[in-house]
């Protein structure tokens, strides 16, 4: 089953890319992430660099499976989600969007090699989109961050999720804007997206956006119904200060 809950504007509508999620933006935010070891920036006349990247990051990234339980006039109804997410910290703190695990009554993850873990969702914060969550592990392949803040429209982005069910999915493309106004789109946010061409589908949410040298840039979010190669993710450098106070407040 795959639904989403589309906002509608006066030209299109944009959509949360998880799997049958239920679409709403949650409210909250924890201790500075890990500082993780600075990686070489690479040269674009190196034919692999995507799979540089993704050699270094793709192990970093989770499936997130979530399920929903309401209790309704016809009986019980149960909901299921798919999306994505990336290791924040090697022992095994998790970072996805809100829309992929709020409300959710189980959260299981499994990470790349297959393994699979019950997760804590720490807190949520609806309004940023951006979600916490812990699972029981150690030694986990953390990723490494770079700066939103220094991003400039043309330059390489590289995403990497589980679309519509299809695990360690990567695809590649550009950053086509960024700052783009989340209002713009009918979202009661303040926060600005970094808007990419590169492949997004339901399923990607909370799958990390890379930069060249396989540095999270952002948390991939939604897309517009109906247009082509026009998707948006969350800044990592806002979605690392949300993170980070979620994290604080849940005593992490």
């Amino acid at each position: 089953m795959t639904s989403n809950r589309f906002l509608k504007t006066s030209i299109a509508s944009l959509s949360l890319v998880s799997i049958g999620a239920i679409s709403t933006l949650v409210g909250t935010q924890i201790p500075a992430a890990q500082t993780q070891p600075a990686i070489a920036q690479l040269s674009t006349n190196d034919d692999n660099f995507v799979s540089n990247a993704v050699d270094r990051t793709g192990k970093s990234v989770v499936r997130i499976d979530s399920t929903r339980e309401r209790s309704t006039a016809r009986g019980e109804q149960v909901q299921r989600g798919t999306g994505s997410g990336f290791i924040l910290r090697s022992d095994g703190l998790i970072v996805t969007n809100a829309h992929v695990v709020s409300g959710a009554n189980r959260v299981s993850v499994t990470l790349k090699n297959g393994q699979e873990y019950t997760g804590r969702v720490l807190g949520a914060d609806r309004q940023s989109d951006v979600a916490v969550v812990k699972i029981d592990a150690n030694n986990l392949p953390a990723v490494s961050l770079g700066n939103s803040d220094q991003l400039k429209p043309g330059e390489w982005a590289i995403a990497i999720g589980n679309p519509l069910g299809l695990d360690n999915t990567v695809t590649v493309g550009i950053i086509s804007g960024t700052e783009r106004s989340a209002r713009a789109f009918g979202l009661r946010s303040s926060q600005p997206f970094i808007q990419t061409d590169a492949a997004i589908n339901p399923g990607n949410s909370g799958g990390p956006l890379l930069n060249q040298s396989g540095q999270v840039i952002g948390i991939n979010t939604a897309i517009i119904q109906g247009a082509q190669g026009i998707g948006f993710a969350i800044p990592i450098n806002r979605a690392q200060q949300i993170a980070n106070q979620l994290t604080a407040q849940a005593g992490v």
